[in-house]
């Protein structure tokens, strides 16, 4: 991606100050995504540098990762994986609890999502404390899968979830980076 392209992106996410509390500024995708040309160029240049890969799977966190997820996926040639909130999955899953800044949550898969062995690249919109994404990897390797990379659409680096996740031994790859919270 060109330095062009790269800013277009950046100014493709809205940010709302003071959101979900006084002193976050939250990034928000739905206005990238709503921009045809701007969630084309973000798909492709998630995609890209996995296009000659051999992916099974792409793993997307809900919700924001569905969608950058499932496109992904389709692009690539491999198959989709959602991991959810606890609850919402129909079948039998693997569960894995994390903290939040908030408080604890746990997300979940379902048990024959993956097979041993199988090369996932897992994505989200954001990564910040990388909490969320760290559960994910744990999850993923519950049943055996290859963690090729982890994209996300933004990286807040000053939060550090880029190093927890590389710490683990899984690659990052985001396409923008904004300072602060």
């Amino acid at each position: 991606m060109d330095a062009r392209d790269l800013e277009a992106l950046k100014d493709a996410i809205r940010c709302i100050p003071d959101y979900p509390k006084p002193g976050v500024q939250f990034r928000d995708i739905t206005t990238l995504l709503g921009n045809a040309p701007m969630f084309r160029l973000a798909i492709d240049s998630l995609a890209g540098p996995w296009s000659d890969t051999r992916l099974t799977h792409v793993a997307g966190i809900e919700a924001r990762g569905f969608i950058l997820g499932g496109a992904v996926a389709q692009r690539v040639g491999a198959g989709f994986v959602p991991i959810r909130k606890k609850g919402k999955l129909p079948h039998e899953t693997v569960r894995v609890a994390y903290s939040l800044e908030y408080g604890i949550d746990e997300m979940e898969m379902h048990r024959d999502a993956l097979q041993p062995g199988e090369r996932v690249l897992l994505i989200d919109d954001l990564i910040a404390t990388g909490g969320t994404a760290e559960a994910a990897v744990k999850l993923l390797r519950t049943l055996g899968a290859e963690i090729v990379a982890a994209c996300f659409v933004i990286d807040l680096p000053e939060l550090g979830g880029a190093r927890r996740l590389e710490a683990l031994g899984v690659p990052v790859h985001s396409l923008v980076a904004f300072q602060g919270h």
